[in-house]
């Protein structure tokens, strides 16, 4: 039978549907000004797919997420945990093994469900007009200079603090903190907030990174911030992404794992995220500008998920006298 031309799409299979990754990640990773749409597009051109960002407040958010939706999740990835959450994600039973890749972490740093894809060191930024700012948090709490901290409980950085006094202290954290407690201005639920209030002058440092001062010396042409240099050494942040065992598209979650990791995406994370990225990568001018720790921090997931509780309940404690 002789098909009318006008009628030939009738007998035609429908077009496949372009396919959609789903990415669980943080808002600020999704926004205009960080590395998400950078990323999505550059992974795009090679996948013929469509990158779908779900926004979940930060790495705390993304995990309670996962928590709660479980095997019913409908993301693939899901990028932004960091070292001090791994263990609790993992126990989750949800992450897949994924293809180990190579990076240039400060420290050695290898998983088999999680791949890192940018680091930094938590820092105190200030201004560089601050007279004689403080060397260690010993110094900082003798001072009188008044800081502004995130919620461990809601905020990584500020989640990272209490593991970086818990590293440099050990069980001497908690006598820190009490030492801390009346430099303290207020404690924000997240990074955010805290920096703002930093910006209005309502505090002579913020907690934050190394990196900070970096974006704006290039973004604003602002030198006028810079980080705190401690002896007892900076705690690193390490943010991961892992592919969930029940992705609707486990071989897009794969390739985008390796796009991750590749040049071309790591050179997006310094003037986007601003914060050095997990492969060897050209640096843009002004990054040399920054503080280099001479020691670098950062407990082992399993470590850090055994002192996790304590380490806040030490902060609570601390900041409820």
């Amino acid at each position: 039978m002789k098909i009318l031309p006008a009628l030939a799409f009738l007998a035609t299979p429908a077009l496949a549907e372009v396919p959609v990754l789903n990415v669980l990640t943080y808002d600020s990773f999704t926004a205009e000004w960080g590395p998400g749409p950078a990323i999505a597009k550059g992974f795009e051109a090679t996948c013929a797919c469509k990158v779908n960002y779900i926004a979940a407040g930060d790495g705390g958010a993304i995990l309670s997420r996962l928590k709660m939706e479980g095997a019913g999740s409908e993301a693939d990835v899901a990028l932004g945990l960091d070292t001090s959450l791994v263990e609790a994600a993992r126990a989750t039973g949800l992450f897949a093994p994924i293809a180990a890749q190579p990076n240039t972490l400060p420290v050695p740093f290898a998983d088999t469900e999680f791949q890192p894809y940018d680091w930094g060191w938590f820092a105190f930024v200030h201004l560089k007009s601050l007279e004689n700012p403080p060397a260690n948090f010993k110094a900082l709490a003798a001072s009188d200079l008044k800081i502004v901290i995130q919620d461990p409980r809601s905020s990584t950085p500020g989640l990272g603090l209490v593991m970086w006094v818990k590293a440099a202290y050990g069980d001497e954290a908690g006598s820190v903190w009490k030492d801390l407690a009346d430099n303290i201005v207020t404690v924000t639920p997240g990074w955010d907030e805290a920096y703002g209030l930093f910006l209005k002058g309502e505090a002579d440092m913020v907690l934050s990174y190394t990196t900070s001062p970096a974006y704006h010396l290039i973004a604003e042409n602002d030198d006028t911030k810079t980080a705190a240099l401690f002896d007892e050494g900076h705690y690193m942040q390490v943010e991961v992404a892992g592919k969930l065992k029940a992705a609707p598209n486990p071989e897009l979650a794969d390739a985008f794992l390796a796009y991750l990791a590749g040049t071309e995406a790591q050179s997006v994370i310094p003037t986007t995220n601003w914060m050095y990225p997990a492969q060897s990568a050209p640096l843009p001018q002004g990054f040399e500008t920054l503080i280099q720790p001479a020691k670098s921090l950062l407990l082992s997931p399993t470590e850090a998920e055994a002192l996790r509780q304590k380490a806040i309940e030490e902060w609570q404690a601390a900041l409820a006298q």
